[in-house]
């Protein structure tokens, strides 16, 4: 697996940040000249991680949220996204379809929608100690039309 390039960005677990963590991999990935719904993919899915992050790991404080994008074998973006907050009791229930342990607000759709944007999703988590996303999405871009 051949690294071609990656960032690393910390933010403050504030929704405000949510929007800026979409804009700075739309940047990066422009580079593979993806089409717009595999944009759209990738800044859906990854809202919904650091949405995770600051809604059910830092529930009611704050704390930082740690990502790190790479692209690998040159259109393959991989993007871990960590915090060091609640972490997740049983990563299986918590990833079924419309579970959620929010308020009554919360769809309980987050990990479903990054399962349905990325080719792949693995989570892990330890309680007390926070949660660890990793998206993997290959780019075909516009090269492929």
């Amino acid at each position: 697996m051949e690294i071609n390039n990656e960032f690393s960005l910390t933010v403050e677990s504030k929704s405000v940040n949510e929007s800026f963590c979409r804009v700075v991999i739309s940047a990066f990935v422009s580079q593979l000249d993806p089409t717009i719904e595999e944009l759209s993919d990738l800044k859906t899915a990854l809202s919904e991680a650091v949405t995770n992050s600051i809604v059910h790991g830092y529930k009611d404080s704050r704390g930082k949220i740690y990502i790190n994008a790479k692209i690998v074998d040159s259109n393959i973006v991989k993007i871990r996204i960590r915090d060091r907050g609640a972490g997740i009791e049983d990563i299986k229930t918590a990833m079924t379809p419309l579970f959620s342990t929010g308020d009554g607000d919360r769809a309980g759709l987050g990990f479903t929608v990054m399962e349905s944007f990325c080719d792949k999703v693995k989570v892990t988590s330890t309680l007390g100690k926070g949660t660890c996303v990793v998206l993997t999405k290959r780019i075909t871009g516009h090269s492929a039309w």
